[in-house]
C-alpha cells in the first residue's frame, strides 16, 4: 500500500528524482521492489492517475530537451531557457527509460475492458521518441522497440502504427547486427504487420525497400524463420511478386551455391502455399521465367549454372500431381520449340531440361500417357543425331539418366536401341572427342542400375579400342568407366579391354591415364592378400609382358598400398635377385624361400633384361617411400643393412650396361659405409671418365657423392682440373693437407665444367654444394674468374686459336657468373657477388669491346676470329645477367651498370650483333618495376624513372641499328631481325603494361620507324599506278613487316600500338600526305588480321580528320600525290565500314 502510494506520488515532474530512484530499485536485482508487481496491484483509477502523471512528466522533460538534441555533450547546460533546474541529457534519457519501463509493465497487466487512453498517449509520445532516437542510445531504443512489439501482440488500439514501427526497427537492426538471429525471429513474429501495410502507398516505400533487402541477406535467407518470412512476402501483394523476383535475379550472380539451395526452397514453398491469382503470378512471373532463362542463357553466363540449379529443384520433386501438372503447363509453350530452335546452344540447354524433367506429361490425362512418353523417347533419339556435338553430348547424358531411372519401365527393344545408338555409333563419333567422352562418362550413370549389367556385358567389348583414342580426355573417361565396371562387378574388365592393351597404353601414356590404369590393374599385379612370393611372381610376369609398363606401375603403387608393403616387396625382390647371384649368402632366407630359390632362379635364368628391370623397380619403389624411411630410422637401417650386405655381389654379378645405373642409384640411397667397396671408387670413376662424356655417364655418380655428403671432394676435383691449365701466377688451388692416393690422370677442364654445370642445374645437388660454405666455393669462384685471362689471350692472338681451349674458357666464364648468382642468393647479407658481376661488366667494356670491330674486306667474308669470340663473350655474360634479373637478385646499382654496358655495346662498331642478347635484358629490367606509383614516376630524378628512361633510349637505339643495317646489308639485316623477334616479342609484352612515360615511348619509337620506312618507300614511287595499298605483311617493307608481325602476335600489344597511333595523330605529329598514307597502310595490314575493330576505327577517324586538309592541295599537286590521296580515301572508307 505504502509502496503504491509512494510510487504514485513520485510520478510527477516535481518528484522526478524520486521516480528515478524507484526505477533504480527495480533494476537492482537485490532489491524487492518490482514495478510490474506495483502496477498490477494498483486499482484501475490509480493506474489512470499514474499514466496521467507520467504523461505530464514525459512531456515536461521532452519539451526541455527534445530527442534531436540528445547527441549534444552530456554535461552541456541548456542555453536560452529559464528553468528552475538545469536538465541534462542523461537525466532526460533516464526519465524516458523509466516511463518506458512503466508503460511496458502496464501493457502486460492490462485487462479486457479496461480503458487506457492515457497509456495510449504515453505510448504515442514514446513512439515519436523512437522515430527520432539517435543510434547511440541503444538500450532505450531496444526498450521502446519491445514496447511497440508488445502493443502489436496485445492487439490494442492503433496497433498497426506501432506494429509497423516495430517491424521497421527490426528490419534495420537485422542489417547491422553481426548475429541477427534474434531479430529475424522477431521479424517473423511480426510478419502479419505486413498485411496491414498498403503496398501502393508512398508512405510504405521505405519499408518495402527494406523488405526487398531481406532477399540480399544470406543471414536471413539461411535462417529458418527468415525463410518463413521471405516465403510469406510472396503473399503480401500480387504486384510485389515480380519485384521480389527481379531483386533475386539481380543478385543471383553474387549468391553462393549454398545460398541458391535456400533460394530454391523459398520459391518452392511460396509456390506450394500460393493459390488463385498469386499462384498464377508465381508460376508465370517466377518459375516459367527461370525455365525460359535456363533454355536461352549462354553457358558462359555467370548465372547460368544457378538458374539451372533452381529449375532442377522443381524437377527433383516430380511424382507429385501438383508438380507434374505445373511442369507440363509451364514447359508446354516453350520447351518443344526450343528443342527445334536454329541455335545449337538453345537446343543443348533445352535437351538438358527435357531429359532431366522426363517424362513431361499431364497427370490428369491418364489415357494418353503412353503416347506422350513414346513421342518424348522419339525426340530423345532424334537429339542423339543432332548435327551439333554439344547437343549430342547433352542428349547422351539425358538418355543415360532416363535409362538408369526408368530401366524396368521400358520395353527391352527401346533400351537396346538406345544403348546400341550410344555404344556402337556415338562412342566412335569421329567428328567430336567431346561426344565420345560423354559416352563413357555417362555410362557410369547407367551402371548404377544393376538391371543394366547383363546387356552392357554383351555390348561393352565393342568399345575396347577406345583405350587408344587420340584424345586424352576420352581415354581417361574410358578408364573411369572400366573402374566403375570393376567396382559394380558388371563385367570382367579384361573382357572389355585386354590386359595387353592396358599395359601398352600404361607404358606410353600421360600421368593422368597411367594412374587410372594402375588403379585398374593394381590388385592383379600386387595382390596384397597373397604371400610375398606371389608379389614377386606377378612382378616378373609384368616385366616380361611390358618392362616400361612395369616401371610405370610401381611408380604409382605407393598410392594404392601402405609403405610397409612397398618395403616388403623390395626385400622380396632382393631375395629373388640373391638367388641369381652365385655363392650368395642366403642365411637370411627362411625355409620356404630356400625351397623356392631354385625355382625363382630358373624363372629368371640368364635374362639380364629382367634382372635389370627388377633393379630399376627396386629403385622406383625405394624412391617412392624414401620420405617414409627417413622418418622411421629403424626401418631405414634395416633396409640399408639388407641391401648393403649384397650390393658388392650385385656389382660383381650384374655387369650388364642396364644394371649399372639402378645399382648406382640404389647405392646413393644408402650411407657410404653400407657399400664400402663401391663408395671408395666413385671419385676414381669420375676421374677416369673421358672428356666429352654425356651427362648420363656421370650424373648418377655425382648424385651418389652428394647424397653421401661428399660434395667437397667433387669441388676439389673441379678445382684441380680448372687450375692446372691456367697461366702461371693465377690463383691456383691451395694444396690439401689430407693424405690421399695420387692418381696420374690428365687434367680435364671441360669435364670439370660439365660436372659443375650438372651440380648447379639440379636442385638436390646444388643444395649440397652451396651447403659447403663460403671458403671452398669462393676459391672455385676465383678460379673460374681467372679464365678471363685465357679469353683475353685468345682475343689478342693474331693466329686462329684452338677451338677447344676457347670454348672451355667461354664456358668457364659463363659458369663464373652463374656460380656467383647462386652464391649471391645464398648470402643475402652482402652484394659481393653482384659486385663481381659488375667487375666483369667493366672488364668487358675495357678489354672486349675494343675487339667489336668489323674485319676489313681484304681479310675475307664472315666475322673475324676476335670479333666472333668477343660476341660470344658478351652474349654469355648477358645471358647470366638476364637470369640474375629474372630471379630478382638485382638492385638499382646492378641494373644501372648492366644497362650502361648495353649502351656501350650498341655504340661499338659491331654492337648490333648483340641485339638479340640485349633485348631480354631490357625486358627483365622493365619487369623489375610495377607501374603503380604514378606520382613517383613523375619525378625525373626518381631512380625508377631514370632506369626506365635508359631502357626506352636503348630500345630506340636498337630500332635505329636494325633499320640502318637492313638498308646497308639487307641479307645480314634480315637475319639479325629474325633472330631478334622472340626477344622483341617478350619486351613488347612487358612494355604494353605501362600506359605512361617512360616506357610507353617504346610504341612511339615503333610507330615512328614504321612510318619513316613506309614513307621512304612511297617517296620512291615514280608512277601513279605504283600506289598500291598493302594487304598482308609481305607487302610491307622488310623492317615494318617484321615489327608489325611481332606486334600482331599479341592482342594487348596491338591494342597499345593502336592507342599510340591515335595519340600521335591527335597531337598532329603526322601532317604530310605520304605520312598519313603510310599510317593508313599500317592500319590496312592490321585490318587483315581480323580483329581490333574499335581501335582501327578510332585511328581511321583521326586520319580522316587530318586527310581533309590535303583535299585542296592535291588538286594542284602532281599525279602521284593525287593517286596517293585517292587511294587513302578508299582505304579510310574501307576501314570505317568495319
Amino acid at each position: 500500500m505504502l509502496k503504491r502510494e509512494a510510487f504514485l506520488n513520485a510520478a510527477c515532474k516535481e518528484n522526478a528524482e524520486d521516480f528515478l530512484r524507484f526505477i533504480q530499485l527495480h533494476n537492482d536485482k537485490t532489491e524487492p521492489f518490482d514495478v510490474e508487481e506495483v502496477v498490477q496491484e494498483m486499482p484501475r483509477d490509480q493506474r489512470d492517475t499514474l499514466w496521467g502523471r507520467l504523461s505530464l512528466l514525459l512531456q515536461h522533460v521532452l519539451s526541455k530537451l527534445p530527442p534531436q538534441r540528445w547527441d549534444e555533450k552530456k554535461d552541456e547546460r541548456l542555453e536560452d531557457m529559464e528553468v528552475e533546474i538545469s536538465l541534462d541529457s542523461k537525466h532526460v534519457i533516464a526519465v524516458v527509460e523509466g516511463v518506458t519501463l512503466v508503460a511496458t509493465q502496464s501493457v502486460q497487466v492490462l485487462q479486457d475492458g479496461e480503458t487506457y487512453a492515457a497509456l495510449l498517449g504515453i505510448v504515442n509520445v514514446l513512439h515519436d521518441v523512437l522515430v527520432l532516437l539517435p543510434i547511440s542510445e541503444a538500450p532505450l531504443l531496444s526498450a521502446l522497440h519491445s514496447l511497440c512489439e508488445l502493443w502489436w501482440k496485445r492487439g490494442l488500439e492503433e496497433k498497426e502504427k506501432f506494429g509497423r514501427t516495430a517491424l521497421y526497427v527490426s528490419l534495420r537492426k537485422c542489417f547491422v547486427l553481426k548475429r541477427p538471429s534474434v531479430e529475424i525471429q522477431r521479424i517473423w513474429n511480426l510478419h502479419e504487420v505486413v498485411l496491414t501495410l498498403d503496398y501502393n502507398s508512398d508512405d510504405n516505400k521505405e519499408i518495402a525497400d527494406l523488405l526487398l533487402q531481406c532477399f540480399y541477406r544470406s543471414d536471413i535467407i539461411r535462417n529458418d524463420d527468415g525463410k518463413r518470412f521471405l516465403v510469406f512476402l510472396f503473399s503480401w501483394n500480387i504486384n510485389f511478386i515480380w519485384v521480389i523476383h527481379g531483386t533475386i535475379k539481380n543478385q543471383l550472380e553474387f549468391f553462393s551455391k549454398k545460398t541458391i539451395e535456400h533460394i530454391m526452397e523459398i520459391y518452392f514453398r511460396a509456390w506450394k502455399k500460393a493459390n488463385g491469382d498469386f499462384l498464377d503470378k508465381i508460376e508465370s512471373t517466377c518459375i516459367q521465367d527461370f525455365m525460359q532463362n535456363a533454355i536461352l542463357l549462354h553457358r558462359a553466363s555467370p548465372v547460368y549454372s544457378k538458374v539451372r540449379q533452381i529449375v532442377s529443384y522443381f524437377h527433383l520433386r516430380k511424382g507429385c500431381h501438383q508438380v507434374d501438372k505445373m511442369l507440363y503447363t509451364l514447359y508446354k509453350p516453350i520447351l518443344w520449340k526450343a528443342l527445334n530452335a536454329p541455335n545449337s546452344e538453345v537446343r543443348a540447354n533445352a535437351t538438358l531440361i527435357f531429359t532431366e524433367a522426363f517424362p513431361i506429361h499431364d497427370p490428369d490425362d491418364v489415357k494418353n500417357v503412353d503416347t506422350v512418353v513414346q513421342k518424348q523417347l522419339d525426340a530423345a533419339m532424334s537429339l542423339l543425331d543432332d548435327p551439333h556435338p554439344i547437343v549430342r553430348s547433352n542428349a547422351i547424358l539425358g538418355v543415360c539418366k532416363i535409362l538408369a531411372k526408368c530401366w524396368e519401365l521400358f520395353p527391352p527393344i527401346i533400351i537396346t536401341d538406345f544403348l546400341k545408338k550410344i555404344l556402337l555409333e556415338l562412342a566412335t563419333d569421329s567428328s567430336s572427342a567431346d561426344v565420345r567422352c560423354s559416352v563413357f562418362k555417362c555410362l557410369t550413370i547407367v551402371l548404377d542400375n544393376a538391371l543394366s549389367h547383363p546387356l552392357l556385358e554383351k555390348l561393352l567389348p565393342n568399345l575396347k579400342y577406345s583405350l587408344h583414342d587420340n584424345s586424352e580426355k576420352v581415354r581417361t573417361a574410358f578408364l573411369d568407366m572400366l573402374i566403375k565396371v570393376k567396382a559394380v562387378r558388371a563385367a570382367k574388365f579384361w573382357d572389355v579391354c585386354h590386359t595387353d592393351h592396358l599395359l601398352a597404353r600404361l607404358a606410353i601414356d600421360t600421368q593422368s591415364v597411367s594412374k587410372r590404369i594402375v588403379n585398374l590393374l593394381f590388385k592383379s599385379f600386387f595382390p596384397v592378400n597373397e604371400p610375398e612370393k606371389e608379389w614377386c611372381s606377378r612382378c616378373i610376369t609384368l616385366i616380361q609382358m611390358n618392362p616400361m609398363a612395369a616401371r610405370k606401375f610401381y611408380q604409382f603403387a605407393v598410392k594404392h598400398t601402405a609403405p610397409t608393403n612397398i618395403i616388403k616387396l623390395m626385400l622380396a625382390i632382393r631375395r629373388v635377385l640373391n638367388s641369381c647371384v652365385q655363392d650368395c649368402d642366403v642365411s637370411d632366407m627362411n625355409d620356404s624361400n630356400k625351397e623356392n630359390s631354385s625355382t625363382e632362379c630358373a624363372v629368371l635364368g640368364k635374362d639380364m633384361a629382367v634382372v635389370a628391370s627388377l633393379l630399376e623397380i627396386v629403385v622406383i619403389l625405394w624412391r617412392s617411400v624414401d620420405k617414409t624411411l627417413k622418418q622411421n630410422e629403424e626401418a631405414q637401417k634395416f633396409t640399408c643393412a639388407k641391401f648393403g650386405s649384397v650390393m658388392g655381389k650385385y656389382f660383381s654379378a650384374f655387369e650388364d650396361a642396364r644394371c649399372t645405373p639402378p645399382l648406382v642409384q640404389l647405392a646413393s640411397f644408402m650411407p657410404p659405409a653400407a657399400v664400402p667397396t663401391f663408395s671408395c671408387g666413385v671419385l676414381s670413376k669420375l676421374r677416369r671418365i673421358e672428356t666429352g662424356a654425356v651427362p648420363k655417364q656421370y650424373s648418377q655418380l655425382l648424385d651418389c657423392l652428394c647424397s653421401w655428403g661428399k660434395a667437397a671432394e667433387i669441388v676439389e676435383l673441379i678445382n684441380d682440373w680448372l687450375s692446372e691449365p691456367l697461366p702461371t701466377g693465377s690463383d691456383k688451388a691451395a694444396p690439401s693437407r689430407k693424405v690421399r692416393i695420387q692418381e696420374t690422370v690428365e687434367t680435364k677442364p671441360d669435364l670439370a665444367l660439365a660436372y659443375l654445370e650438372y651440380l648447379l642445374t639440379h636442385s638436390q645437388t646444388r643444395e649440397k654444394v652451396l651447403a659447403l660454405g663460403r671458403r671452398p666455393l669462393k676459391h672455385l669462384h676465383s678460379l673460374l674468374r681467372d679464365w678471363k685471362l685465357v679469353l683475353y689471350a685468345h682475343l689478342k692472338s693474331s693466329e686462329e686459336p684452338s677451338g677447344a681451349s676457347v670454348q672451355t674458357a667461354l664456358k668457364a666464364f659463363t659458369c663464373h657468373g652463374r656460380l656467383g648468382a647462386h652464391l649471391q642468393h645464398s648470402s643475402s647479407n652482402n652484394r659481393d657477388y653482384l659486385l663481381s658481376l659488375e667487375l666483369d661488366a667493366s672488364w668487358i667494356s675495357e678489354r672486349v669491346l675494343p675487339f667489336m670491330v668489323k674485319p676489313n674486306e681484304i681479310e675475307g667474308e664472315g666475322l673475324g676470329a676476335p670479333l666472333s669470340l668477343a660476341v660470344q663473350i658478351i652474349e654469355g655474360f648477358l645471358s647470366v645477367c638476364r637470369d640474375v634479373l629474372l630471379v630478382g637478385l638485382s638492385e638499382e646499382t646492378f641494373r644501372g651498370q648492366i644497362l650502361h654496358l648495353c649502351s656501350l655495346i650498341l655504340l661499338s662498331e659491331a654492337g648490333y650483333l648483340c641485339i638479340p642478347a640485349i633485348l631480354p635484358i631490357l625486358k627483365e629490367v622493365a619487369d623489375s618495376y610495377v607501374p603503380e606509383d604514378n606520382e613517383a614516376l613523375d619525378n625525373p630524378e626518381n631512380p625508377t624513372t631514370v632506369i626506365l628512361g635508359v631502357v626506352a633510349n636503348i630500345f630506340q637505339k636498337i630500332i635505329e641499328l636494325l633499320a640502318r643495317h637492313l638498308r646497308k646489308d639487307p641479307e645480314e639485316g634480315q637475319q639479325l631481325c629474325q633472330s631478334s623477334v622472340a626477344a622483341l616479342t617478350g619486351f613488347l609484352q612487358t612494355a604494353q603494361t605501362w600506359d605512361r612515360a617512360p616506357l610507353n615511348g617504346v610504341f612511339s619509337t615503333l610507330f615512328a620507324i614504321i612510318v619513316v620506312e613506309k614513307r621512304y618507300t612511297l617517296n620512291k614511287i615514280s608512277h601513279p599506278e605504283e600506289v598500291i595499298v598493302p594487304e598482308t605483311l609481305d607487302d610491307m617493307p622488310p623492317l615494318p613487316s617484321i615489327l608489325l608481325s611481332t606486334i600482331l602476335k599479341s592482342p594487348l600489344v596491338t591494342k597499345a600500338f593502336l592507342a599510340e597511333i591515335s595519340s600521335s595523330l591527335e597531337s598532329e605529329a603526322i601532317e604530310s600526305l605520304t605520312e598519313l598514307a603510310a599510317v593508313l597502310h599500317i592500319l590496312a595490314v592490321i585490318k587483315h588480321a581480323g580483329k581490333f575493330k574499335s581501335g582501327l576505327k578510332s585511328a581511321a577517324e583521326c586520319v580522316q580528320r587530318q586527310l581533309e586538309r590535303h583535299a585542296i592541295v592535291t588538286v594542284d599537286g602532281g599525279d602521284i600525290q593525287r593517286a596517293i590521296y585517292e587511294s587513302s580515301v578508299k582505304t579510310i572508307n574501307n576501314l570505317l565500314d568495319l
